[in-house]
């Protein structure tokens, strides 16, 4: 589903980017073509580990008021997945990568919705 401005809308969240253990597959929304191409590969790599580690599928995704947020899934039924160490690997991810995942919020409140950040 696409909104007005064409981004790729999920149940009002934009996907930036998504790994799938089962697929073996890393997805970038083209929307976000113009991210740098060290980000891009940050992105991809950070993902792709996680699910080579964790198994089940990763969704960086941002909310209607621009706040990025990592989700996990899994199939039901899958025994190789890894709940517990999935939650240690986002909160290593949050503490690690800090700084790449706040400027990706501010890049998105300012380049997709038109937000001004110095008002804030």
């Amino acid at each position: 589903m696409c909104d007005a401005m064409g981004i790729f809308m999920y149940l009002d969240k934009v996907v930036l980017c998504a790994s799938s253990a089962y697929e073996q597959k890393y997805y970038l929304n083209e929307d976000f073509n113009a991210l740098p191409e060290a980000v891009k590969e940050d992105l991809k790599i950070m993902c792709v580990l996680f699910t080579e580690d964790v198994g089940g599928v990763l969704k960086l995704e941002f909310n209607e008021e621009g706040s990025l947020l990592l989700n996990v899934t899994s199939d039901e039924g899958d025994l190789l997945f890894d709940e517990i160490g999935s939650v240690l690997k986002i909160k290593e991810m949050q503490r690690n990568k800090e700084e790449l995942l706040e400027s990706l919020e501010l890049y998105y409140k300012v380049f997709m919705l038109g937000q001004d950040i110095e008002a804030e």
